[in-house]
């Protein structure tokens, strides 16, 4: 994989889905990615999710915000807001997503709503886009080895639910992550 590793802000949206936000994250943890997200970041998924799951305690969701700034501290960036003027996207309401990656010195931004992201303007910064599927089935195309380990951790940390490998790509399937399930799958005995 290289010595340095890739820099990858988290978009809100791929931070919503339980089990994706958990693979990502543990990719963080095991060293694979250094994730970047922020306040903003955080407080848009947990908006989204206690709006659309509203017997979800809230609670709960900021509990799970907590635990990950905890495991990944260099994660949270701060002081972007003042490169927020000079991003042009369709939607100004994503700008701030831009500039946590310049700040945060991402090379990557991890999410669903590509078409929010032109590449162009993006090149402006030095970042591209990728959708969770495509990233996660590059970093395993890089290491496979490493990505079946973090996602047997990324399995393993459901202690409550005790999910089977199968049980977990299934998961994961049901998140879009085809092209990464269709990968890993070869190896669900070493989940």
């Amino acid at each position: 994989m290289g010595s340095e590793r890739l820099v990858a802000v988290y978009d809100a949206c791929v931070l919503y889905p339980f089990h994706l936000r958990n693979l990502l994250v543990q990719c963080g943890v095991d060293g694979v990615v250094e994730p970047r997200w922020t306040d903003e970041i955080h407080a848009e998924w947990i908006r989204n999710l206690s709006v659309n799951r509203p017997t979800l305690p809230l609670s709960q969701l900021h509990a799970a915000r907590d635990l990950m700034n905890a495991a990944l501290p260099t994660a949270r960036v701060v002081g972007y807001e003042a490169i927020v003027p000079s991003i042009e996207l369709p939607d100004p309401d994503d700008r701030h997503v831009v500039a946590a990656a310049i700040a945060g010195g991402a090379s990557v931004i991890v999410t669903w709503n590509v078409r929010d992201f032109p590449a162009a303007e993006l090149r402006k910064h030095g970042l591209k886009k990728q959708t969770p599927d495509a990233f996660l089935a590059q970093l395993f195309d890089q290491a496979p080895d490493v990505m079946v380990a973090v996602t047997g951790r990324a399995r393993s940390n459901l202690r409550v639910s005790r999910v089977s490998p199968e049980e977990f790509l299934d998961a994961l399937r049901g998140q879009r992550l085809d092209q990464f399930v269709r990968r890993i799958a070869a190896r669900m005995a070493e989940l």
